[in-house]
């Protein structure tokens, strides 16, 4: 009996110190006002069309489940007008596309890491945002093709982007050619990737980017924010698909993530929240505060802020996880890249600043 004992002792304690490490309870201080308004008819004909990825990822074969998803999430561009230009690069581990918007500055780049789980998603799954993004910026978007599980590891995915960023570094569009601009951005698994890039660029010594943008990053893999549970029935993309894991006990959340990643949820390379937030780039984050990973958001950027990195949030009741891949039909999104071209414009304004001083 005494073996037992110890052994349910051990058991715990290797989880949740080891596994899931510190208690980041102490960062939900910030208690917000009940929203006020109504979303735009926009955000309501949004949500009714995500029944179809719903049911793809929730019936029929398990075996076709995944894809199926990756399907839908390609079948996102189809139909819609883009402005820009679509240039494929294939370089060994370097994949992906630029996207090129009309009188786009070749030296002015974005290294753009895209979402969907780590299990989905493409370069042309998120040609809404690259396109947009491109013309906001001014800048010839890299949209990142990097390798997904599981027929990947998670690390081959984080040394897709590490490699990506040297490379972007150096070669723009037009091929060999530094860059005068850097940013770096991502939405959901590509923000959790984003995020704890720019961390490691910062290790690494390397010319930091002149900033950063996470839509809606998923920032902690131990899966231990009071919203991933408590905003589930307000989340209408992920709460049908991940709201069972909510029954799962977080204890046995962190042993499958450890064997399925063969990385500990509490290190920084899966968990950005959790490791050193200071000497970061400017980052501007934007989240709702209806999605599960709302919660995610506020720890990250309290924690970023206490360590004295310009890391801003900017949130907005009712809307859908990652929004902003949904303009120019919701409203809402084009007003978010309004906020990030003010953003960009005040980035570059305080880097002029410290030029001519």
């Amino acid at each position: 009996m005494a073996w037992f004992i110890l052994f349910v002792l051990v058991f715990f304690a290797f989880s949740f110190l080891y596994l899931r490490g510190e208690n980041l309870a102490y960062l939900d201080t910030n208690i917000l006002p009940q929203p006020e308004g109504e979303p735009s008819q926009g955000h309501h004909d949004v949500v009714a069309s995500l029944g179809d990825i719903t049911a793809a990822v929730t019936t029929g074969p398990r075996k076709g489940r995944l894809k199926a998803l990756r399907d839908f999430m390609d079948s996102m561009s189809d139909d819609k007008d883009f402005d820009s230009e679509f240039r494929q690069v294939d370089r060994g581990l370097i994949k992906g596309e630029w996207v090129i918007a009309p009188g786009a500055s070749s030296t002015r780049r974005v290294l753009y890491i895209h979402g969907g789980a780590w299990l989905a998603g493409s370069p042309k799954s998120h040609r809404s945002i690259t396109d947009k993004l491109s013309a906001v910026a001014n800048a010839a978007v890299f949209s990142l093709d990097y390798r997904l599980m599981p027929e990947n590891s998670r690390r081959d995915g984080i040394d897709d982007c590490r490699s990506a960023y040297r490379w972007i570094l150096e070669n723009g569009p037009e091929g060999a050619q530094e860059t005068d601009f850097l940013l770096v951005a991502g939405d959901s698994a590509g923000g959790n990737l984003t995020l704890a890039l720019i961390a490691w660029v910062r290790d690494q010594g390397l010319r930091a980017p002149d900033a950063a943008l996470g839509f809606s990053p998923a920032v902690d893999g131990t899966l231990s924010s009071p919203s991933l549970i408590s905003n589930i029935p307000s989340d209408p993309m992920l709460g049908p698909q991940f709201g069972k894991l909510a029954k799962v006990p977080n204890i046995f959340l962190l042993w499958f993530a450890w064997f399925s990643s063969r990385i500990r949820p509490s290190d920084p390379i899966v968990s950005p929240v959790r490791g050193d937030l200071s000497g970061l780039p400017p980052v501007l984050i934007q989240v709702s505060e209806a999605e599960m990973l709302f919660d995610d958001t506020r720890r990250y950027v309290a924690k970023a802020q206490a360590a004295g990195s310009p890391v801003e949030m900017q949130h907005w009741p009712f809307m859908v996880h990652v929004w902003q891949i949904f303009t120019p039909q919701l409203p809402e999104a084009d007003a978010a890249f309004d906020n990030i071209a003010e953003f960009l414009q005040s980035v570059e304004g305080k880097v002029a600043i410290e030029k001519a001083a």
